[in-house]
């Protein structure tokens, strides 16, 4: 269930906020080559199902910045604000990929508000995001988004 916040200022105080998870994703390999398609990057550990199967994961993985794609994929289900004139995506902090995503693996985002701030005139969130995997211990990826919220005047 999205979290909802009806404008910036409802951020405030909300630093250590669990935001729940997404529904799972599957990630196929019709994705997968979608991605290399748009990147160029086709090595075959991502696009050689044959090939990979021998490899050291047993099939095809999902290129990390896939899996670092889905984020902005995941966000919007995980928090909506509302009532602002414009936003902004300043940027990211703390990325790691800590496990390979292989191909038919289902994955959701989890989402935990871990920073909020006035800053320059808007709010400011960081929001990290792990990306987990169903059924292992460890996550593809965790990383911290950056959104700046600018206030509608009043």
């Amino acid at each position: 269930m999205t979290k909802l916040y009806l404008n910036p200022r409802q951020l405030l105080g909300q630093k250590g906020k669990d935001l729940g998870v997404t529904p799972w994703l599957e990630i196929d390999q019709r994705r997968i080559d979608g991605f290399a398609e748009v990147t160029g990057d086709h090595q075959w550990i991502h696009v050689d199902p044959v090939r990979a199967a021998e490899g050291p994961f047993g099939a095809t993985i999902a290129h990390g910045y896939l899996t670092l794609s889905l984020v902005n994929y995941f966000l919007p289900e995980l928090i909506e604000v509302q009532g602002f004139a414009h936003a902004v995506n300043v940027g990211t902090d703390r990325l790691r990929f800590l496990a390979p995503v292989k191909v038919g693996s289902r994955i959701r985002g989890s989402g935990e508000i871990v920073a909020v701030e006035e800053i320059k005139g808007a709010i400011q969130s960081t929001v990290r995001v792990t990306v987990e995997i169903e059924g292992s211990d460890r996550p593809a990826c965790v990383i911290d988004t950056i959104s700046r919220y600018f206030p509608e005047e009043t």
